[in-house]
């Protein structure tokens, strides 16, 4: 049985035939003159599609892991194009932020020296890289004429009430001296510079995000199959909702209620003691009514606290801590005195931040009362019944229970008091009142009502999700477009002042001090009150970033526009994005923010769809040294220079080839070796072809044209679903197939061969644009081959007496095999197994599992 060969290795056929960098620079140079990849205006009646890759950030020059992405996003758009839509495939840079800032304070420089000789750095290399980018609508969120509608933006949520200030514990970056919002806080630390995180009070603007919660959690099932179910998850899970009662207990000589959000309200008879968050107003305000002993210990325990992340107060295996407050709150179903505590366990923004404790019955409240010998007091009997069965008990020779039966029917013998595990089940109320015997469900319900009845709670519902913190001490980002007037209002700078521009920053101290350099610009901070006309400061703090990239999307709809942040009209043409193309990193930042700035726009009326993105695409991370690259760490390959030698579409075709999308590539694993071998192998069948352009393919080779119209008829399907490296298999195949052919019989003359060539030609284009363009313009056709039309499979030329198998190792392509159409799953894995090229592959080690799809896919795992 005849087997296809694999693809090209080191020791395969030389490189020669084509000078790659001269045939680069040839074909940016035309693409440049004739602009072709712009986005079709509004006489074009083709179909739209709006491909985006998520916009990078200008830190020096970019690295193979922003190749990986850019390669992927050209991938898609050129699909896209090539099946006869009218793509939208703009760029921007992500230009305002810290590294700018901190890297212009170490050199000494100004950051939009910085910032913008970095841009030009990026667009080079990109364009060098063969993106096929709509170059006319280009912005950058650092230029004025942007962050005037990020202004706009902040004061139609202000008008909204969805912008407001507020004081409140922070997370606080002592390194870089500003706050972070929570999702800028990864295991505890600043996700810029790496800095432990530390809490502080100050006075900041959210965006009450919170107020879509709901929204944002019930429209991610219109996502389902459309964005990867790990992000789906990984949202859910930050925004967290959960169901329950805000119940309000009165402490003793405080005359306002304080509320606690629960979601046991069925355990209320079991609460015997009450805890606040040390870094509260509450507890601030209890200890001020302690004794003096206990308020120096209160103080020291709060400065304690604020030392310490969030995150490692959350931890259930960290040693309880608290202060006695000396002040008691009252049980409002039965009237219990329950003496207050602080402890950091609780968190001043979950809920109201305080909590009622069950020790019986949570594991954090039981490991609290153990500690400091708190009362532990049972209300769900957890070994009753909760189906209505009668329950079997097992009976001694005299018709008594045993001990063994009366020992497992005791609560005794699991009392959380003396086992240290608190009871989570289910089971029924006991010790309830009028709960008695209800189970869990039908408790938590009556004790609502009991509640609402006597107007000392109601249903509620509580989120992990907080209200997105967007006030930063720092220089470069957006101004935030307010003004304090010395009689304390706080207004907005009138619209037609905007854009608040930055000042100079030139006499500025940029250095992190802990407030914003812009409070030091005095002539900038001074301004007049709009209504008054007396003297009054603007706000000196800037915007998170993250308001930068929530609607950038919008904006590259007519970037030039001076009357609109963006066209609704526009908007309904392109948007929502078809395609969006980044990292799963941006899964919970990034992401969330864009999703509700989406709805708020939607709400105004201004769009008609309330989700930004319709498909989403994750690529996975390119690793060097086992680690992800990054500029901080310094293990990266930069991008510009890896194209030095083996030139952009080597590149491209070597990441593209290296492995699914979703999964991490490591850089040593990519062969730019073998991709620079096969495109040169691409390109000499199109230098052999001897035909005509209008030679009759139906008289070529009709087992040459079989392989070609399979790859025309599967290749769609496949870039659908993001299996680049199984197209580049396939083409590898195409191209081994067609140089067989020219070796033999009519050889380069034969019809099949140029009709082979002209398909190679239009699916590596994807992959390798320059060579493709080379290839097209060798065969006779006026440019650009990016726009030529896929070509339609021939239905006659698809029913094959045999077939080729893509044969995988670990998600890698590693071998193909022809073989009968109609084999079964077993032989086609033994074949598979013994295959020298997979023996080879495996190198000893075991395959695990194996997924064979008769007859086109084996795919082997391995340890």
């Amino acid at each position: 049985m005849s087997q296809i060969s694999s693809p090209p290795t080191a020791s395969g056929p030389e490189t020669g035939g084509y000078d790659v960098h001269a045939v680069q620079e040839k074909w940016q140079r035309l693409w440049t003159e004739s602009d072709p990849f712009r986005a079709g205006g509004e006489e074009d009646t083709r179909p739209r599609k709006y491909v985006l890759g998520m916009f990078p950030y200008p830190s020096g020059d970019m690295h193979m892991g922003h190749a990986e992405n850019y390669a992927y996003v050209d991938t898609v758009a050129r699909f896209w194009r090539h099946r006869g839509y009218n793509v939208l495939n703009p760029i921007g840079w992500d230009s305002f932020g810290l590294p700018a800032e901190n890297a212009a304070i170490q050199r000494g420089a100004d950051p939009r020296e910085w910032t913008y000789s970095n841009i030009a750095q990026q667009k080079a290399s990109l364009k060098q890289f063969g993106t096929s980018y709509d170059w006319s609508r280009v912005l950058h969120t650092s230029d004025p004429d942007y962050y005037r509608w990020n202004q706009w933006l902040f004061q139609k949520l202000y008008e909204r009430g969805l912008a407001y200030r507020k004081d409140s514990p922070v997370n606080w970056c002592p390194h870089d001296q500003t706050v972070l919002a929570n999702e800028q806080v990864v295991d505890g630390r600043c996700e810029r510079c790496g800095t432990e995180v530390v809490k502080k009070k100050l006075t900041q603007w959210y965006f009450r995000i919170t107020d879509y919660a709901d929204r944002l959690l019930d429209d991610l099932n219109q996502l389902e199959g459309f964005w990867p179910q790990k992000v789906i998850r990984m949202q859910r899970n930050w925004i967290g909702r959960s169901i329950g009662a805000d119940i309000d207990f009165e402490i003793e000589g405080r005359a306002e209620k304080v509320p606690v959000f629960s979601t046991r309200p069925d355990t209320l008879h079991g609460a015997t003691f009450f805890v606040v968050a040390p870094d509260s107003d509450l507890a601030a305000e209890l200890a001020a009514g302690a004794s003096s002993a206990v308020r120096v210990q209160f103080q020291d325990y709060l400065e304690r606290v604020q030392k310490t992340t969030d995150i490692d107060r959350q931890s259930s295996d960290r040693p309880k801590t608290g202060v006695f407050l000396e002040q008691y709150a009252i049980n409002p179903i039965n009237g219990a005195r329950l003496p207050i505590w602080a402890a950091d366990y609780v968190l001043a923004d979950y809920g109201h931040g305080a909590v009622m404790a069950v020790p019986a019955h949570d594991q954090r409240d039981l490991d609290f009362a153990r500690a400091f010998d708190l009362p532990v007091k049972i209300v769900v009997d957890t070994t009753a019944p909760i189906t209505g069965a009668i329950p079997v008990i097992e009976l001694d020779e005299h018709g008594a229970p045993t001990d063994a039966a009366m020992d497992a029917a005791s609560l005794d013998s699991i009392d959380p008091a003396v086992t240290g595990i608190a009871l989570v089940g289910e089971g029924r109320m006991i010790n309830s009142a009028t709960l008695d015997g209800l189970s869990i469900r039908n408790a938590t319900a009556r004790a609502i009502e009991e509640l609402e009845a006597a107007g000392t709670g109601r249903a509620s519902k509580n989120f992990r999700l907080r209200d997105w913190l967007i006030s930063r001490q720092r220089f470069w980002g957006t101004p935030i477009p307010m003004i304090h007037t010395e009689d304390g209002r706080i207004v907005p700078v009138p619209d037609e002042q905007l854009p608040l521009m930055l000042p100079d920053a030139q006499g500025l101290d940029l250095k992190p001090k802990g407030t914003s350099p812009l409070g030091g610009a005095a002539e900038w901070m001074a301004t007049v009150d709009p209504e008054t006309g007396e003297p009054a400061l603007r706000d000196p703090d800037t915007m998170d970033t993250f308001v930068d990239s929530s609607w950038y999307f919008l904006r590259f709809l007519a970037p030039g526009d001076a009357t609109e942040a963006f066209s609704p009209r526009m908007a309904d043409r392109w948007a929502p994005v078809d395609s969006y193309i980044g990292g799963v990193e941006h899964a919970i930042l990034h992401l969330l923010y864009a999703r509700f700035i989406t709805k708020v726009l939607y709400d105004m009326g201004l769009i008609d769809f309330s989700e930004p993105f319709s498909s989403l695409i994750n690529q996975g991370m390119v690793l060097l040294d086992g680690s992800k690259m990054s500029k901080s760490k310094g293990n990266l390959v930069e991008f510009a220079s890896s194209m030095v030698d083996p030139g952009a579409d080597a590149v491209r075709v070597a990441i593209a080839f290296a492995g699914p999308v979703e999964d991490d590539i490591n850089w040593e694993d990519v062969s730019t070796t073998g991709a620079q071998k096969f495109l040169a192998r691409a390109m000499r069948i199109a230098q052999d072809v001897t035909s005509a352009p209008d030679v009759v393919w139906a008289e070529g080779d009709t087992a040459l044209r079989r392989v070609t119209h399979r790859l025309l008829a599967d290749a769609p399907g496949l870039v659908e679903h993001t299996k680049f490296n199984v197209v580049i298999a396939r083409l590898m195949e195409l191209v081994n197939a067609t140089r067989k052919t020219i070796d033999s019989g009519a050889g380069a003359a034969d019809p099949a061969v140029r009709e082979a060539a002209e398909v190679t030609a239009m699916v590596l284009d994807l992959f390798a644009p320059h060579t493709a363009e080379e290839m097209w313009e060798i065969l006779g056709y006026e440019p650009f081959v990016g726009l030529v039309t896929w070509r339609q499979a021939d239905p006659t030329l698809l029913v094959d007496e045999t077939v080729t198998t893509v044969v995988q190792i670990d998600g890698k392509v590693r071998a193909t095999l022809t073989v009968p159409a109609r084999i079964g799953a077993d032989e086609l894995e033994k074949l598979a197994r013994t295959d020298e090229r997979i023996v080879r592959s495996l190198d000893g080690r075991e395959i695990v599992r194996a997924i064979v799809r008769a007859p086109k896919v084996v795919s082997f795992s391995t340890k």
